[in-house]
């Protein structure tokens, strides 16, 4: 995720980064002018269509239509930050529940029983980071710790591995209860935080696997690419050569729009602009240790 200071509007302004849509749109900006170009000039120079013909009154329906591809693009980023957003607060959950949990074992387990708070000290973490592969859709390879802990088998990587760490750790604190070193409230009050897991994992299957709508997404890319076609027919006598800049500047602001909310929609991804997860991951790492170690 991209950093910045929303207070410094040059630097915002002048500043192109690598998840900027004008870089990534300037060749279609450049297909677009010339395009124009060549509708200016056959409208003027070759055509010489009267005053009465009727594509000098299409600008009455671009006024029309904008007003409609205003409402859906508005929709349409609308549900695409609600995505991203509600990835950014399962994460934050997850945080939260991982320093819950941490806290509550620190206080249960005896502080000479380096073994069991080891085992949670490694596994909490490595939950995040194997939920963040995951999220991902990367190959995922999940080492625990440099050398095999007795108690952890190696793990079976073409299953859900999310699910076989959250397994163990609720398996690790039925043992506790068993060998009599928390109590059956203690298992309880840890209960809570370790059905979380799962519950946060779910939520963001849910985002990942329910993207937006093909036909809908489809349809608004068709209307961008109608719309910036037939938009210089009408204004040609209004604007003349002047028209060119002006339909480059409202595809750019249409395309940049639906590029954004494509990015985001899918916040566990990798683009400039998704969920720092990497980031989130290492910081739940380093609260856990300093309150295991």
């Amino acid at each position: 995720m991209i950093n910045y200071n929303s207070k410094e509007w040059l630097l915002g302004i002048f500043m192109f980064k690598k998840g900027d849509t004008l870089r990534q749109l300037f060749p279609a900006i450049i297909g677009v002018s010339i395009y124009t170009a060549g509708i200016v000039y056959a409208e003027r120079s070759l055509l010489h269509l009267p005053d009465s013909s009727p594509v000098r009154h299409f600008g009455i329906l671009q006024t029309l239509l904008s007003f409609v591809i205003s409402m859906l693009l508005v929709f349409r980023t609308n549900t695409a930050y609600d995505r991203w957003w509600e990835g950014r607060k399962h994460w934050g959950a997850l945080v939260n529940n991982c320093r819950n949990l941490a806290v509550k074992i620190n206080a249960m387990l005896p502080h000479h029983d380096e073994r069991n708070r080891s085992f949670y000290c490694r596994l909490i973490p490595a939950f995040c980071h194997a939920l963040r592969l995951h999220l991902q859709s990367e190959t995922t390879r999940l080492a625990l710790d440099t050398e095999p802990h007795p108690e952890i088998p190696d793990f079976d990587h073409t299953r859900h591995v999310p699910n076989q760490i959250a397994g163990l750790m609720i398996s690790k604190a039925n043992m506790l209860y068993r060998d009599g070193v928390i109590t059956g409230d203690q298992l309880i009050t840890l209960n809570s935080e370790l059905q979380s897991f799962l519950d946060i994992c779910g939520a963001c299957e849910r985002i990942k696997n329910t993207p937006i709508p093909y036909s809908y997404s489809v349809f608004i890319k068709k209307f961008i690419f109608i719309y910036t076609a037939t938009l210089p027919i009408g204004l040609v006598y209004s604007l003349d050569y002047l028209l060119i800049p002006v339909v480059a500047l409202v595809f750019y602001v249409l395309a940049s729009l639906e590029m954004i909310a494509e990015e985001i929609e899918d916040p566990f991804g990798t683009d400039p602009n998704d969920l720092p997860l990497e980031k989130i991951s290492d910081n739940i790492s380093r609260n856990v240790h300093d309150i295991l170690r």
